[in-house]
């Protein structure tokens, strides 16, 4: 038992104990404050990068704007209500043929790309790898790529001026040699009744010996030729001629496709109506690609980096 005139030592010691622990947590406070934790620093896009990367790209201008012209999505390819297509777009055909886009970042890559882990990263124009760069992977960034950063103005060798009306003869003759040529999968028989392999309407062969073949086209006023993106029709019929017409209008132009032989060294078969000129009686077929000559939008996400 304590004495009761005696003072109490307990109270130093708890005393002391506090300022021990005190002390304890100061510094340790002191050294976390001094020692900052690192941390691993978030890879963004440069210059000499690979990656793969998904994309949307849809015209910020022109008859199209808005509308897409490729995707890397196979949910946006198949969505035409959100994500209505342009003229030219190419459906793929099945999920498996959408994935990311392999694409080496920076002004050039060799001929044949790179090839990583069995993917192969090719150059793209430069307004679409420049919007890549400082991004993360899972980010998405919208980037407006001008003619001069994306597919330039166009060739102008790729434009045919035609006729909205064209007179065609109700009588052709054709030399045998041509004949095939002109009429392939036809016998060179008289009487024989065939579809005319240009309009669609029917032809009759007149005569055939071996200096030439005569051909009858036999359409009536109103036919409609067919595989046009637009009514293409027969507005008058005479002895001699017959008259066909391009009902197109200035609402037509950049927003119809067509189908037709294109001027060398212009690739593909399609082109658009770029113009109507109904003072003129012409219109104006552009065989280069769709994207020439646009801003084109893309909505860019990297998805991995290689």
């Amino acid at each position: 038992m304590a004495h009761p005139d005696r003072p109490s030592l307990l109270l130093p010691i708890v005393l002391v104990v506090v300022v021990l622990v005190a002390a304890g947590v100061g510094t340790g406070l002191l050294y976390e404050h001094n020692n900052v934790r690192s941390t691993t620093p978030i890879r963004v896009v440069q210059v000499g990068d690979n990656v793969t990367v998904n994309y949307i790209g849809y015209f910020g201008s022109g008859p199209q704007v808005g509308r897409v012209f490729d995707t890397s999505i196979y949910s946006v390819a198949t969505n035409n209500l959100t994500w209505p297509k342009s003229l030219e777009f190419s459906y793929r055909g099945s999920e498996a043929a959408y994935s990311p886009l392999p694409v080496h970042v920076g002004p050039s890559a060799p001929s044949g790309g790179y090839t990583v882990g069995g993917l192969t990263f090719s150059s793209v124009v430069p307004g679409f790898w420049q919007g890549l760069l400082g991004l993360p992977v899972n980010t998405s960034q919208t980037v407006s790529v001008p003619p001069d950063l994306g597919y330039g103005s166009g060739n102008p060798g790729c434009l045919v001026l035609r006729p909205l009306t064209t007179t065609v003869p109700v009588t052709v003759t054709v030399p045998p040699a041509n004949f095939t040529k002109s009429y392939p999968g036809t016998n060179a028989t008289p009487g024989v009744v065939f579809v005319d392999p240009t309009y669609g309407w029917n032809d009759l062969i007149l005569s055939a010996n071996a200096s030439a073949v005569v051909v009858e086209n036999l359409p009536t006023v109103g036919w409609t030729v067919p595989g046009t993106g637009w009514p293409v029709v027969v507005t008058a019929v005479t002895t001699t001629t017959i008259t066909v017409t391009n009902r197109l209008t200035l609402s037509d132009q950049g927003v119809v496709l067509g189908q037709g032989t294109a001027p060398s060294g212009c690739s593909g078969s399609k082109y658009i109506v770029s113009a109507v000129d109904p003072a003129a009686g012409t219109y104006t077929q552009d065989f280069n690609p769709e994207v020439d000559g646009q801003t084109l939008v893309f909505v860019v996400s990297v998805y991995e980096f290689y």
